[in-house]
């Protein structure tokens, strides 16, 4: 038999909280609530009324229905935010560069561009540059390809990130040579999209000398409830990174993150 909790009034909130989480858009109604958790009617009222007061529990005014508050959604927002994801995730971080070897970095997508929140350097000769606090076009990268292949990215969605390339930028082919397409920066559209399904398909993004003459990337989303809140790469010198090293990569990113992850992070 499990202990009691030793503050009966919180573990009641708790508990409730945990049930207006699994009704979800549709909420539940007091009774539904009151045989779920086994309360009765006046304790669930009282227990509802301190959740409301601080925003935690909501009730639709039309259906009388009871869903989680702003404050309560908010809290897993704030601790997946930017500031906190790189403290959650350095020893993935650090477990994905002695597993591959390579360059390891942690990216999110702000606007149209990808942010470089963290790097983990591997301790070998031939090594990439690179910096935190880093911004580069999403379409071009493996991290914001990773990204928005899994933010329900659509064709038409694709053009506002294809048209903030600058038309300076490097948008070259695996053999390094600028590729022209119509969309800015000679950036092919057609092969980003492609890009996006492959991603889809495989769990893990590439892209070759897209984003840097000589570079070459993979990477996979950090998934939330289903959607990329962040990415992370392994990044390395092209000519070690052929396609099948590439592919190799991807799956040492599929097979080593998981037991590294914070609860509440997933991957495809």
């Amino acid at each position: 038999m499990a202990d009691p909790s030793p503050v009966e009034s919180i573990d009641r909130a708790l508990l409730v909280l945990t049930a207006l989480a699994g009704a979800g858009a549709q909420g539940a109604s007091l009774s539904t609530l009151c045989n779920q958790i086994g309360l009765t009617k006046a304790t669930m009222h009282r227990t509802l009324a301190a959740l409301r007061f601080r925003d935690f529990a909501a009730q639709d005014p039309v259906s009388s229905r009871y869903l989680l508050g702003p404050t309560a959604t908010r809290l897993a927002d704030a601790f997946f935010g930017e500031d906190n994801l790189p403290v959650l995730l350095h020893p993935a971080l650090v477990a994905l560069c002695e597993r591959t070897n390579e360059l390891v970095h942690l990216g999110v997508l702000s606007g149209t561009q990808v942010v470089y929140l963290d790097k983990i350097e591997p301790q070998r000769a031939v090594r990439v540059w690179s910096e935190v606090g880093r911004r580069m076009p999403a379409v071009t990268t493996a991290l914001g390809r990773a990204i928005l292949a899994y933010r329900g990215t659509t064709r038409a969605g694709l053009d506002p990130y294809l048209a903030a390339v600058p038309g300076g930028a490097f948008a070259g082919g695996t053999d390094g040579t600028d590729r022209d397409g119509a969309s800015g920066g000679g950036v092919d559209a057609e092969r980003v999209w492609q890009a996006i399904l492959r991603t889809r398909r495989d769990g893990y993004a590439t892209e070759q000398q897209e984003n840097e003459p000589g570079i070459s990337c993979v990477a996979v989303p950090l998934l939330r409830n289903g959607t990329a809140v962040a990415a992370v790469s392994a990044t390395g010198p092209a000519e070690r990174l052929a396609p099948e090293r590439l592919q190799e990569l991807g799956k040492d990113l599929l097979a080593v993150l998981p037991t590294q992850l914070p609860q509440g992070l997933s991957l495809p």
